[in-house]
């Protein structure tokens, strides 16, 4: 349940409208409180300061309608540059970061500060009565319009820096590595628990898989079609506890499920039931696309995506690669040095209960470089960057295992570039580099590792 809320908050967090809709509440609010301020003192004769506005009625509904007409209109003017703002991020850097400028939390505020002060001011200009035996004027309600109204033209000139900088290439992908980074230490953290468990027990036979698992088992289908966004493990865990099951999860968050797939497997069989089957549906959260909430991937992707588009011919900006390279460096640099979560989960009594398809550094590796090393491999530039970025994270790569990784990461920029680059110059360069990471990876084995060809 609590993975579920996690994935609404997020899901609200990240919407454009979420934000706005808050401070058009508070606005709402706000316009009552401070027009029974105004019915509480209206008439008493020392209420008036020098700070509170003190003219008429008519001059109060003036003030408000030129308030109300100007917020709106300029509201309208930063939904247009927004729209053409994601129309721009989406053809040069990919659709898959509309999301990202979405959330930006300046965005939001800009939008909430212009829709709220439009509310306010139509809410307190219906309280403006200049009729002789009951006239009114909100004096502070329309102080605090005119308030409102200096605060959004500061915001106004916060919102147009705002947007200059964050159609910069360099800025967008700072901002996904930094949600990347909070992913990394949410989805891979410090102590993950028993990673290492069946080396501990005594008991194997309580807490290995049982013997007849390749025979009485049988499939769950998935009831719905979508991308895998959340898993709740604790529900499925307590599923598995109380009706004593083994559960294998054939996908991870990330991955597309179609409906009628195969979702878990379960030992035993004979369990399955209608009721068995929804709850363990209920636990998966589907959508319409990938999220970083336990996807680690997904911001790998947007960088490597940003990559390859500045790869290509239409684009050509092989500066906008480096600068995601460099950034993938920083989190694999990151992933090199913590623990992958174990692929067994273990009730309280320590029994085996689920076994699900596990994060390799591998994989996330392979997942950072192999598009980019692809497309880049007749760019010495980019391909010699790659090379120094894999050297900077096995300089900080203590685990033999991910060091070879690295290796064989680099030994696949090298091949493929002994075709590509013409020139002898850029050869020697790149030749230079692989040598230092092989030297780097095992100073004592270098001579396993030839260089490549300069002819």
């Amino acid at each position: 349940m609590q993975t579920r809320i996690q994935n609404i908050w997020y899901r609200l967090r990240a919407s454009f409208w979420f934000l706005p809709s808050l401070m058009a509440s508070a606005a709402f609010i706000l316009s009552f409180i401070t027009t029974s301020i105004d019915k509480i003192v209206a008439y008493r004769v020392d209420a008036q300061q020098w700070w509170i506005y003190g003219g008429g009625a008519d001059g109060a509904r003036t003030v408000l309608s030129v308030i109300a007409g100007s917020m709106i209109t300029v509201a309208g003017i930063v939904f247009s540059i927004t729209i053409v703002v994601l129309s721009l991020a989406s053809s040069q850097f990919g659709p898959r970061l509309i999301r990202n400028f979405m959330k930006v939390r300046a965005n939001q505020l800009v939008m909430g500060t212009f829709v709220s002060t439009f509310l306010y001011c139509i809410l307190v200009l219906r309280t403006v009565n200049a009729s002789a035996d009951a006239r009114f004027v909100p004096s502070f309600s329309v102080t605090i319009a005119i308030v409102m109204a200096i605060t959004s033209l500061g915001v106004l000139i916060y919102f147009i820096h705002s947007v200059s900088e964050s159609i910069q290439a360099q800025n967008i992908i700072a901002r996904v590595c930094r949600d990347l980074y909070k992913a990394v230490d949410r989805i891979f953290p410090d102590n993950i628990g028993q990673a290492d468990v069946l080396e501990s027990f005594t008991n194997k036979a309580d807490y290995s898989i049982p013997k007849t698992c390749d025979r009485e088992v049988c499939n769950i289908r998935a009831e719905n079609s979508g991308y895998l966004q959340a898993v709740d493990n604790d529900a499925l865990t307590n599923v598995a506890t109380e009706e004593n099951l083994l559960i294998y999860l054939g996908y991870r968050p990330g991955d597309f499920i179609t409906k009628g797939s195969a979702l878990v497997t379960v030992w035993p069989g004979t369990k399955v039931n209608d009721k068995l089957s929804d709850m363990i549906n209920a636990v998966f959260i589907l959508g319409s696309e990938r999220t970083l909430e336990q996807d680690a991937e997904f911001a790998i992707s947007q960088m490597v995506e940003i990559a390859v588009r500045a790869l290509s011919p239409g684009i050509n900006d092989p500066i906008t690669a480096i600068t995601c390279i460099d950034w993938l460096g920083v989190i694999l640099c990151k992933l090199a040095n913590r623990k992958m979560p174990p692929s067994h989960r273990y009730d309280k009594e320590s029994k085996l209960r689920i076994i699900r398809k596990p994060y390799s550094f591998q994989g996330l590796v392979g997942a950072a470089f192999n598009m980019i090393r692809q497309n880049s491999e007749s760019i010495a530039a980019v391909s010699i960057h790659l090379l120094e970025t894999i050297a900077t994270i096995a300089d900080q790569t203590p685990n033999k295992k991910n060091r070879e990784i690295l290796l064989k990461q680099a030994n696949l920029v090298a091949e493929g570039c002994k075709a590509k680059l013409s020139t002898k110059s850029d050869r020697e360069d790149l030749n230079i580099r692989y040598n230092n990471v092989v030297t780097i990876i095992d100073e004592f084995s270098k001579g396993n590792y030839p260089p490549i060809e300069n002819s």
